[in-house]
């Protein structure tokens, strides 16, 4: 599947509870790989810093419905600065497209100062479209992202099947190499989100695996639930 020159993905997410993730990942750990980048059982750490446009755009698209969107953010793995990604991730339907180019942690810091002018002359259509944003639609950090995934892959359809546990919500700052960073729990334990994407086809034993008639499909968006949280959690500070 493609939109135009780029090429698409289906993306499927379920909320489910311990006792499933238990069943599930015992079936699936049998026929799939993890992926590399699991440095303990439990999978790794995934920071994100999400960007949204002065009308919120992406929350608000996210919430009605539109089929064509598309969000930004600034990601990194196990609180390291060794692999920073700027990311592009665009919705058609349950179709997704995703875009990424490396940043230095000082080029972070210079996204956050307004020090702009690298993203333009970078050479670099990602950079140069996050720029552009950032310019005309007045683009903003709005909220850092936290949660532990564990994930598996299977190269015969590029099928990736990850656990997402213990989403939670950054209630102030958006330094994601901070320390001082508050979050707070975004999902009551122990829901987790159960994401599975893959190219033109799920491989029959993945889907015998999985079972999927089990679960009820969810539009989770982790940005929306974690400025949904976030906008709770500052709302009692300020009473």
């Amino acid at each position: 599947m493609r939109y135009g020159n780029k090429p698409l993905r289906h993306e499927l997410k379920y909320f489910i509870h311990s006792h499933e993730y238990v069943s599930l990942k015992n079936s699936i750990s049998r026929i799939l790989v993890k992926d590399q980048y699991g440095i303990e059982d439990d999978g790794y750490h995934i920071r994100s810093l999400y960007f949204d446009d002065i009308l919120n755009s992406a929350y608000h698209e996210k919430e009605n419905g539109i089929d064509h969107r598309k969000k930004y953010r600034i990601r990194i793995y196990n609180n390291s600065d060794s692999l920073i990604k700027l990311e592009r991730k665009e919705k058609f339907g349950q179709y997704i497209g995703k875009e990424a180019v490396k940043l230095s942690k000082e080029q972070f810091y210079r996204i956050l100062d307004g020090n702009l002018d690298f993203l333009l002359t970078s050479g670099h259509a990602l950079m140069k479209a996050f720029y552009v944003e950032i310019k005309t639609k007045l683009l903003k950090p709005k909220v850092i992202v936290d949660y532990e995934r564990e994930a598996y892959i299977c190269k015969a359809g590029n099928v990736r099947i990850t656990f997402d546990k213990k989403l939670q919500a950054g209630v102030h700052g958006v330094d994601i190499f901070s320390d001082r960073v508050i979050t707070v729990n975004a999902i009551e334990h122990p829901k987790m989100i159960l994401e599975i994407k893959y190219d033109d086809f799920l491989p029959g034993h993945v889907r015998s695996a999985v079972q999927l008639s089990n679960y009820e499909y969810c539009a989770i968006s982790k940005y929306v639930i974690c400025r949904n949280v976030q906008r709770i959690a500052q709302r009692k500070e300020i009473v």
